[in-house]
């Protein structure tokens, strides 16, 4: 869900006003024996059975809310500290999407932990059979830090409902709120299923060398390649959200609701956002189009100087805004493109004419730069995606039927979107998740109940008439007829 910058913390460049000001707490590392303690002591509750029962489950989640309703303020600010996030973009897009999944899953977890009875084929009847979700045991959730909150609270959400005990590993490239969550979640959910363990990479390295029953990862592809092969190691089945190049095809005539779409999409948190739209194929005329409107867009949401906005955030550290800043030699500027070393901030900006070498076209950009990439034909545009890898979600922008249906059937992809970048997230009931390099496995709602659950089979027979006569051996002429016709 996003690249992971190399050093181990934000850096507050010399002569920062905004930054010196926040004093970002460093994240104390938790040290190795005590992990090994913990997952060990994990393992002996999940033998308990603590966090099985209904009951346990829906008062988890209850105080997972009451946690969020307490300390909605304190969330609120290190978000800010964290990412310059403003309040009103921070409560929509972390707390208020982790208070949707908890409503979601207090209403049907009932539901959702029913044994469901399936049809018995009539060879084998008299019988029973029926699917029933068992708890998985300890599950490891290791967070990313574009949405610090978010994205280690919802799979959290997840874990609880399936009955799971949870070990927790925030991003230390948010510290203030890693910090935050390392003091709250002891005080508001019962110790013995969740912990939060704090650190950097050599952390995640001691993490992934224990056993866990399931580990669930967001964050960049490299990352993801590693927590995937120390998992093979230990046969642990892993859920990985990766990110990658998730385009928009915008079709001819684009409006201006196409630009303030694009926008929202694009730059909310300074386009730090595993989904936002990476670039743009503009089909025909609709290039010309946007270039005349997502100028005026963007001033309407952030004011003519961006950098000032309250509503625009920041980069995370200095050295993602360096690899940003590099990336505006690479094409025109077309909109934007102004940034400030101090606050770490570069303005939403739009290129164009960009040089096909450049990390804009082959890596995921994860920041505010969004090219304009002009082709002739819808069909051109498809087989502009389709010669890159899986993306974790694919846009178009048409209102006509017939091309979005053959968008969803040409291209492969985490998700099919159409005129509505990154909401679909806010759905409970559909599935999030990528596909081949965009990650493995989805979760919300049901799908992450199911996900980190074991659906165990369970099939059971009566003994007082023996039904099977017929498949036992010896195997006669007659036997091997009737088992022919049975099955």
């Amino acid at each position: 869900m996003g690249t992971f910058p190399t050093p181990p913390n934000p850096v507050a460049p010399s002569g920062s006003t905004a930054l010196n000001q926040l004093e970002l707490p460093q994240v104390v590392t938790t040290l190795p024996e005590h992990i090994v303690e913990l997952v060990a002591s994990m393992h002996d509750v999940v033998s308990t059975r603590l966090a099985h029962p209904r009951r346990f489950r829906a008062s988890q989640l209850k105080a997972l809310e009451r946690m969020l309703e307490a300390h909605e303020q304190d969330f609120l600010d290190a978000l800010a500290d964290d990412l310059g996030k403003g309040p009103v973009e921070a409560k929509m897009t972390e707390i208020d999407m982790v208070r949707v999944e908890i409503d979601h899953a207090q209403l049907h977890l009932s539901e959702w932990m029913e044994s469901k009875s399936v049809k018995i084929p009539l060879a084998l009847q008299p019988a029973a059979a029926k699917i029933e979700p068992q708890p998985l045991g300890v599950v490891l959730v290791i967070g990313a830090w574009n949405y610090p909150l978010q994205l280690i609270l919802a799979p959290l959400v997840a874990s609880i409902a399936a009955g799971n005990v949870t070990v927790l590993k925030p991003s230390e490239l948010a510290p203030a709120t890693s910090a935050l969550l390392g003091r709250l979640i002891p005080q508001f959910l019962d110790q013995r299923a969740c912990a939060v363990v704090q650190g950097g990479a050599s952390t995640t390295t001691v993490l992934l060398k224990q056993q866990f029953d399931h580990i669930f990862y967001t964050g960049g592809e490299r990352v993801g390649k590693i927590v995937a092969v120390a998992a093979a190691q230990q046969l642990t089945p892993v859920t990985l959200e990766l990110g990658g190049k998730s385009p928009a095809v915008v079709m001819d005539g684009a409006s201006a609701a196409v630009a303030r779409r694009l926008v929202f999409g694009k730059f909310m948190n300074a386009g730090q956002t595993c989904v936002a739209p990476d670039y743009v194929l503009a089909v025909g005329d609709s290039a010309r189009a946007l270039e005349k409107s997502l100028a005026k867009v963007i001033t309407s949401f952030y004011g003519k100087n961006p950098l000032l906005s309250k509503d625009y955030g920041r980069i995370v550290n200095r050295a993602h805004f360096d690899r940003l800043v590099a990336c505006l030699e690479d094409g025109e500027v077309l909109i934007g493109g102004g940034y400030d070393e101090d606050t770490l901030k570069i303005e939403p900006t739009v290129m164009i004419n960009i040089d096909p070498d450049s990390p804009l076209l082959r890596e995921e950009i994860f920041g505010p730069i969004l090219p304009i990439i002009s082709v002739e034909s819808f069909d051109a545009a498809v087989r502009f995606v389709n010669a890159r890898p899986n993306p974790l979600v694919a846009y178009l922008f048409s209102e006509n039927p017939r091309l979005q249906s053959a968008y969803g059937d040409q291209v492969r992809a985490g998700a099919i979107v159409h005129n509505a970048p990154n909401v679909h997230l806010a759905v409970p009931t559909l599935p999030f998740g990528g596909v081949g390099t965009s990650g493995m496995g989805s979760y919300h709602g049901r799908h992450g109940f199911e996900r980190l659950s074991q659906m165990r089979a369970v099939l059971g027979k009566t003994t007082v008439v023996d039904t099977m006569r017929a498949v036992y051996p010896p195997y006669t002429w007659a036997k091997s007829k009737i088992i022919d016709r049975m099955l």
